[in-house]
């Protein structure tokens, strides 16, 4: 068996999407840490799904609580703005699983209804997702957390699986917000200065928009390598705020 755990905080836009591409798993944990919108009446509505609460422990720390949960020792860790293909579906429940092994897959990043095949860190990207736990983990990190690789085998699946995480102009301010914010809090403020958050936002978006060709993407393109750089320069001025403080 394997158990699938989606995090959430006020995922009710993408939610009720992510519990409907899995539905043919016995077990969904739905970890949440202080929804305000619909997120937790959405997945009442779903009968394999059991839900829990907790305040907010950082990306990777709820990942392994996530998995904790579970009844099954392999778990298969979805976000709450992905969707599993059909194909993906039956990918993975076909799978002799391999306790050694670290599963891979595919993710199609979405944004205004389009894919994007461009930008920094929006394609080629394959997550890490499926995993027995007896064998490996989540890292501690607060953001940009992923599954340590220690000596396992990694496999990548061939099937998509869709990523919306960006519905909104809204959702990327907010995320911004966020992700900014848990960055500063886990990075040591050493060597940073304005200037130095200045070239690192510039070259977030010369990487995005030139090197990653996000120029080939249109407005889309240039909507997402805008918000790469300011994203980094944020992060890095709320480094520079906590060394100043």
């Amino acid at each position: 068996m394997i158990s699938a755990t989606v995090l959430t905080k006020d995922s009710e836009s993408t939610l009720a999407a992510t519990l409907d591409s899995l539905k043919k798993f016995p077990e969904v944990i739905v970890l949440d840490s202080g929804s305000t919108d619909a997120t937790l009446e959405i997945a009442k509505g779903y009968p394999n799904v059991q839900i829990f609460t907790t305040s907010f422990l950082g990306f990777g720390p709820m990942h392994n609580y996530a998995s904790k949960l579970a009844k099954s020792d392999w778990i298969l860790s979805i976000d709450s703005d992905e969707i599993l293909s059909d194909e993906l579906v039956d990918e993975i429940l076909a799978l002799e699983l391999d306790p050694d092994s670290l599963y891979g897959l595919k993710r199609s990043n979405y944004y205004n209804n389009k894919q994007i095949r461009f930008c920094s860190g929006w394609h080629p990207d394959i997550v890490y997702r499926l995993y027995h736990r007896s064998k490996t983990k989540f890292s501690d990190d607060l953001v940009h957390e992923k599954i340590v690789p220690k000596q396992l085998k990694k496999q990548v699946l061939l099937s998509p699986l869709i990523h919306t995480p960006y519905l909104e102009i809204k959702d990327f301010l907010h995320k911004m917000q966020h992700y900014s914010t848990l960055f500063a809090e886990s990075k040591e403020p050493k060597e940073v200065s304005l200037l130095s958050a200045l070239g690192h936002g510039w070259f977030a978006f010369f990487k995005s928009y030139i090197l990653k060709r996000g120029f080939l993407g249109g407005k889309e393109g240039l909507i997402i390598s805008l918000y790469n750089g300011h994203t980094t320069l944020y992060k890095y001025l709320k480094v520079l705020e906590k060394k100043e403080k």
